[in-house]
């Protein structure tokens, strides 16, 4: 499963040595999902991560290069993100999800995104990180049983 990642899942997951969105990274590493983000959300991470918590700096690019950059989004997936009421600051974060042909968008931004929260555009489901570790572990187990009775 493909996972997108918008820039304050990146920054919460940097914030502290146990915080609970490093999960998404673990998983990554276990081979049960791909993580990917633009290089607008990842930048938008940093600064924050820079401003707020300079210490944590390091911790943040160490997770960063485990992360797929997501390639620019085509005219067409600006176009559906911004047909589905986003900010103009946050179409961009949809678009790049779908030009990473992302299954999941993980946003913990309810103020913007929330209106998506459990909607899907196309393939891509958007989610809070809790709702999105639940499908993310229902599709590993699912795999598994699909694996074990092959």
């Amino acid at each position: 499963m493909r996972v997108f990642l918008d820039a304050n899942v990146l920054f919460s997951a940097a914030y502290q040595d146990q915080s609970d969105l490093l999960v998404f990274f673990e998983l990554a590493h276990a081979g049960v999902i791909q993580l990917t983000s633009s290089a607008f959300a990842i930048e938008e991470g940093r600064r924050n991560v820079a401003s707020k918590r300079p210490d944590r700096i390091a911790a943040y690019e160490r997770l960063m290069a485990g992360l797929d950059a997501s390639p620019a989004p085509s005219n067409e997936q600006l176009a559906i993100a911004r047909q589905v009421d986003l900010p103009p600051k946050d179409a961009p974060i949809l678009a790049a999800a779908l030009a990473a042909n992302a299954e999941l968008l993980v946003t913990g931004d309810r103020t913007h995104f929330g209106h998506l929260f459990g909607q899907s555009i196309g393939r891509l489901l958007v989610h809070r990180p809790a709702e999105a570790l639940s499908l993310i572990l229902l599709d590993a187990k699912q795999h598994r049983g699909r694996q074990e009775n092959n």
